[in-house]
């Protein structure tokens, strides 16, 4: 049986079935929630009670198929001494590399993010700007000196990026010493390597308010049925959601009758559960949106949830003036041209603020909130909608 190719390992779908590694008898690769990542298992009958067992052997790709083949090598041995390595935990752990031990926390961490974006970001930026100077290091040589030459070039450049990279590195480094490989976490002390970040006051480009009717009225307003993106972007514009919200919509969240959306605390950033009273210029869009697919209320046409680009390159593409020289409004910054339109328009913080699904920082004050305020936001959204598209309020 020809041996198991890393092409061939980074393939495997959550749905297929296991891979035999073909030079080790007993030992496969069972598919995990995530393409191209597995666990290695190693099954044996005990020489000890004749029974079938099984030996899990760790991740793929944290544990290589060229390791993977040595410690099924090991067990083997073992098992042709009469020994049984579960009984004797005799099978030898290497020290892992950091892109190993990266590896196996990402999986670890993985069951409790809320999406797999977040995932994906979280070893990507790994991928992208540490692998390819410690990722082959074995984790009990590295020095935060180490960490501090990786960081450096982004260190001032992107701050949040770079900070956020340290955090990671941390916990990967956190992993490693509890898991006994090192004598302590480097990462504790690479900030006194670096020269202080800068405050960063940085904000997603706004669209001014008084600009956006114009906008939706030449560039957003009039779309065929089946379009994704302008739809999607005037009702985000609409109810002043943020952009994941809005691009995951589901059917099952609309009350069109008592026009309102119950967002479920899943799916919101506060983990809290939030009510949005609904336009008529709203109803008119999910209205339009209707029997395109059974769950989705904006499905991308491969009938998934839209990528968080569609919005970003339909915002550039359009040249989308913002607040911010040089740079394109952001679907984010939307949300700042509401905050911006209700104060200018003299609505009160606490409605401005609900309707954004922002929590209230004062403690005292969120006390004496008990309710969402619902049907006082339903007068401010249909204000908002009426000045976005006075065509349909002339209307009716």
């Amino acid at each position: 049986m020809a041996i198991l190719t890393d092409r061939k390992a980074q393939s495997l779908k959550p749905t297929d079935a296991a891979l035999s590694h073909g030079g080790i008898t007993g030992l496969t690769l069972h598919p995990l929630k995530t393409k191209g990542h597995g666990q290695w298992k190693l099954r044996y009958v005990s020489p000890i009670t004749g029974k079938r067992r099984s030996l899990g052997l760790g991740s793929y790709p944290a544990v290589s198929i060229a390791q993977a083949t040595q410690l099924g090598t090991e067990a083997r041995e073992l098992i042709a001494k009469n020994i049984d390595p579960l009984e004797v935990e005799a099978v030898a752990t290497c020290t892992p590399t950091f892109e190993q031990a990266a590896y196996r926390v990402y999986e670890e961490l993985l069951p409790s993010w809320k999406n797999l974006k977040h995932g994906q970001q979280w070893i990507n930026t790994l991928r992208a700007h540490i692998f390819p100077k410690l990722g082959s290091l074995t984790v009990d040589i590295l020095k935060p000196s180490h960490f501090a030459d990786a960081l450096r070039p982004i260190w001032l450049d992107t701050p949040e990026t770079a900070s956020r990279i340290k955090q990671r590195c941390h916990a990967v480094m956190a992993w490693a010493w509890a898991h006994g490989f090192v004598q302590a976490n480097p990462i504790d002390v690479v900030s006194r390597l670096l020269p202080p970040q800068k405050a960063s006051h940085a904000h997603q480009p706004a669209m001014p308010w008084r600009d956006i009717r114009r906008f939706v009225s030449d560039r957003v307003r009039n779309y065929p049925r089946g379009e994704t993106t302008r739809p999607l972007l005037m009702f985000l514009i609409l109810t002043a959601t943020r952009s994941g919200e809005a691009r995951a919509a589901q059917w099952g969240e609309f009350d069109l009758a008592n026009k309102i959306w119950t967002i479920p605390a899943g799916r919101m950033k506060a983990g809290i559960q939030h009510r949005v009273p609904l336009s008529n210029q709203a109803v008119l869009i999910l209205q339009s949106q209707q029997g395109l697919h059974e769950e989705l209320v904006f499905p991308s046409p491969a009938g998934k949830v839209p990528s968080d680009m569609i919005l970003t390159s339909f915002l550039r593409r359009e040249q989308a003036q913002s607040d911010t020289e040089g740079r394109a409004a952001t679907a984010h910054g939307f949300r700042s041209s509401f905050r911006d339109w209700a104060s200018e328009n003299g609505y009160r913080k606490d409605l401005a603020e609900r309707a954004l699904a922002h929590a209230i920082e004062n403690k005292v004050e969120a006390a004496y909130h008990r309710t969402d305020l619902l049907e006082e936001r339903r007068l401010m959204m249909q204000s908002w909608a009426d000045f976005l598209d006075p065509q349909v309020a002339a209307n009716g």
